[in-house]
């Protein structure tokens, strides 16, 4: 008995003649039990992997379909014998064939092989030579089919790159021009085949030829993809151009596990780009998905997972600037990553992952959503720290910060993450990560109410980022010194809250053309009513001013400002729980210092429940920009509220 599946699926006899395997369903069954090669699929995972919406009667037609093929695999076998082929084991199904029965096996083995021992390279060819077409082609594009169909197909380009590459090294390989030829032109985006076409035409004699080749290579990458060609293209035309004989890189680009990315691409240039700000950094956004999406229509999975996470760029803020681009992002990283499977290589796992987490920016956020993005940093973390590569660990490691506000009163958290982002990234040279380090660590501080080592922070990061030409860095630091000011302003003989207010808008011209909205609106109006709040001041009420995304919970102080009792409770009903985010405890404070003055007890109880655990931080201190005082006073007025004690009535609060 004979399975393949590289193609149609189908089963051979032994004299060639083919087994009638049944329906569709039947078929695919069969190709999931070869998928797991040799390992039990549990019933559950085959009925999910079968039907997206199961029915009812789901497991019993499973059973029928195995039933089906144990008796097209086995029809002598006596009633009462045990199945050979598709064995039940535990709750489960697996097939027990020795892997030369089965096609699948047999090339991933030869491969193997010739990786190691350029002397299975006849061997190979054969393998090669047994594919009739895409994996599993005629089973449905589930998604179980989809990963195997892609993972195998790379390594089928992978195993006719080996093969022509191995040839050539041994002094043959002229041949090779029409098969490399044919090759290109299907998968123009392969770095490596280009390379071997090249060496190919130059063994042939044709050296015209194989340049015209690496130029071709060039124009198209650059101009359709926006890639720099390779280290080993840039080589092979060095060498040509001299009339020396080409000779073989030792790795090819882009193919098999570990491999560093390479080549300066439009993704590193957005790299570059985003730590300019301003422009820079909004082209930085626009390029890094014009990247993403034109490394998708190429179809290389690898090198699509590859561009999606070298955007390692450092990342502070908890709202996106460009939610519906960093939604795109996320999607991409997981239509790699489910492409991927199981076999995806560490490194590049970490950076996919890192990337959802980074890019999942915790206030724009539901609660599903939350948690997946959550998960991914930790396996993002735990996967980087069984590697040995720092910058690795400080991507991953900026992805744990940013879903680091599951609740309010995590400030110490972070800042051991802090701290540990700045320890790696000095050690190792990862000067924006050590950037990165700092503000944490800053927002930290501020956080916690320590101006001091807040400010140390805030002086460090900007010789950083005088050294490391990071010119968001000042504007940053320009908030936070603003807000130290806003803090000082309640001390005797402190500045003025005047001061502290133009120092605010100060802060604000700066940030407002960094090229960060996603920070930038609504800041200033929420900083100057947290001034007024220091003061025991009502909120401001000029029309002008853009709440942005914060108007639900300024809402009702802004009302009771204006004597509009009514409308401001009817406003606090409306507003919704505040975001996981780094003003998560600010807004909270928000929360309850309205229902205090509006005497709602129950709101003024979930919000006292809310800030429990930071009873010891500063209201906004967490984003290192702005401050509404100690969330102590507020928790404490809240507390009262909420159990009953007449605190007087207070604007806008009525006796009953």
């Amino acid at each position: 008995m004979r399975i393949d599946v590289l193609g149609a699926v189908r089963a051979l006899r032994e004299d060639g003649t083919p087994v009638d395997l049944g329906g569709p369903r039947h078929r695919e069954v069969l190709a999931r039990l070869v998928a797991a090669e040799g390992r039990m699929v549990t019933t559950d995972t085959l009925v999910d992997d079968l039907w997206t919406d199961p029915p009812v009667r789901a497991v019993g037609a499973l059973r029928t379909f195995v039933a089906a093929l144990r008796r097209a695999l086995e029809p002598d076998r006596p009633p009462r014998d045990p199945p050979r082929v598709i064995v039940t084991e535990g709750p489960g199904y697996a097939l027990r064939l020795p892997r030369e029965d089965v096609d699948v096996h047999r090339f991933q083995d030869t491969l193997a092989r010739a990786r190691r021992d350029p002397g299975a390279v006849r061997e190979l060819g054969a393998a090669l030579a047994t594919w009739r077409g895409p994996a599993y082609a005629d089973v449905p594009d589930s998604a179980w089919a989809q990963r195997e169909r892609a993972r195998l197909e790379e390594l089928r380009l992978e195993g006719v790159e080996l093969r022509a590459r191995i040839l050539l090294d041994s002094g043959e390989g002229a041949g090779l021009v029409a098969e490399l030829g044919a090759h290109v032109a299907e998968h123009p985006w392969r770095e490596p085949a280009w390379a071997l076409l090249a060496r190919a035409l130059h063994r042939a004699g044709r050296q015209a030829d194989a340049l015209a080749a690496l130029r071709r290579a060039r124009a198209m990458l650059v101009d359709q993809l926006g890639l720099d060609p390779g280290s080993e293209l840039r080589r092979l035309e060095t060498e040509i151009l001299n009339g020396s004989a080409p000779v073989g890189a030792t790795r090819t680009a882009w193919t098999g596990p570990g491999v560093r990315l390479g080549p300066r691409t439009t993704v590193e240039l957005a790299r570059t780009l985003a730590l300019a700000g301003g422009d820079a950094l909004v082209h930085s956004r626009r390029d890094r998905l014009a990247a993403i999406r034109a490394a998708e229509r190429t179809g290389d999975l690898l090198l699509t997972a590859r561009i999606i996470g070298a955007y390692d760029v450092p990342a502070l803020w908890s709202r996106a600037d460009d939610p519906e681009q960093s939604r795109a992002v996320v999607a991409a990283a997981e239509r790699a990553l489910a492409a991927l499977g199981p076999d995806c290589p560490d490194d590049l796992a970490v950076r996919l992952l890192a990337t959802i987490a980074v890019e999942s920016r915790s206030a724009d956020l539901s609660g599903p959503e939350l948690l997946r993005a959550d998960r991914a940093a930790r396996r993002a973390e735990a996967l980087a720290r069984g590697l040995a590569d720092p910058a690795l660990l400080a991507f991953a490691l900026n992805g744990v910060f940013l879903q680091s506000f599951g609740r309010p009163g995590l400030a110490a958290v972070r800042d051991g993450t802090g701290a540990e982002l700045l320890d790696l990234a000095t050690r190792h040279g990862l000067a924006n990560f050590a950037v990165l380090g700092r503000l944490v660590r800053l927002q930290s501080a501020s956080a916690l109410g320590d101006l001091d080592a807040a400010t140390a922070h805030a002086e460090a990061a900007d010789e950083l980022a005088a050294t490391t030409e990071a010119p968001l860095v000042p504007v940053l630091t320009g908030w936070f010194r603003a807000r130290a000011t806003a803090a000082r302003s309640t001390e005797p003989g402190g500045p003025t809250a005047a001061t502290a207010a133009a120092e605010y808008r100060t802060a604000d011209e700066a940030l407002r053309t960094a090229g960060m909205p996603g920070l930038h609106r609504g800041l200033f109006p929420l900083a100057l009513l947290g001034l007024r709040l220091l003061h025991d001041r009502p909120a401001p009420t000029d029309p002008r001013l853009d709440w942005g995304p914060y108007r639900p919970w300024v809402r009702p102080l802004v009302l009771l400002a204006e004597d509009r009792a009514d409308e401001a409770r009817s406003a606090l009903a409306a507003a919704p729980e505040p975001p996981h985010d780094h003003l998560q405890e600010a807004l909270w404070c928000l929360t309850a210092r309205a229902a205090v003055r509006l005497g709602v007890r129950a709101t003024a109880a979930r919000a006292a429940t809310a800030l429990h655990g930071a009873a010891t931080e500063d209201a906004g201190g967490a984003s290192g920009l702005l401050t509404l005082g100690p969330v102590a006073r507020y928790l404490a007025e809240a507390q009262a509220c909420a159990g009953g004690a007449d605190a007087g009535p207070g604007p806008g609060r009525r006796r009953t």
